[in-house]
């Protein structure tokens, strides 16, 4: 099985210029970045400041091991006080993967996570916005084979959204379907 940018090289390109007639190789879209995001408000409300360290950190941890990469801390901007939030209380977390850990992780995504993910049948059209990127829920962080499920104190879901250089939702579409993701439709 060839790697994704080998992949990219060989058949994406040649497909995409002759699909939309581009001029050049460097025309044909590619993918920038992978931004992986997740949410633990709920997860840590209410708690006391011990608890929501150590659930912090699991899920800091659980995020290291699946990108390869440390994760940066989102935090608050405003208090609500309807959701016992703080401004500055950390809410979340999210790594920005580039280069080859960005396609060592979309390709642990594609042949391993996505077909291991529950009631997968693949990734609706509805999951692309009109410039090309695309976005991904997972509702169990555990579909990665990294993250031990033995060892798993909290489980999480997070966001994966994968942005690309197309132009419109089109080009998106056929650069993410000719590398290998397994879009329905």
């Amino acid at each position: 099985m060839p790697k994704l940018s080998e992949k990219y090289k060989e058949e994406v390109i040649p497909a995409m210029m002759a699909k939309f007639n581009y001029k050049s190789p460097m025309a044909v879209p590619k993918i920038e970045k992978v931004v992986i995001n997740t949410g633990f408000g709920k997860l840590v409300v209410g708690k006391t400041t011990d608890e929501r360290k150590k659930i912090q950190e699991s899920i800091l941890n659980d995020l290291v091991l699946i990108t390869g990469q440390k994760s940066i801390l989102t935090k608050a901007k405003k208090s609500i006080s309807a959701f016992k939030i703080r401004k500055g209380m950390p809410l979340g977390a999210k790594v920005t993967l580039r280069g080859k850990r960005m396609s060592d992780f979309l390709e642990r995504l594609i042949h391993i996570a996505l077909p291991r993910s529950r009631d997968f049948q693949g990734i609706g059209l509805n999951s692309f916005d009109k410039k090309g990127n695309l976005t991904i829920g997972i509702k169990e962080h555990i579909v990665f084979p990294e993250v031990s499920p033995e060892k798993i104190k909290q489980i999480f879901g997070f966001e994966i959204v994968i942005v690309t250089t197309a132009k419109n939702r089109e080009e998106g579409v056929e650069l993410l379907k000719l590398m290998g993701f397994p879009i329905k439709g």
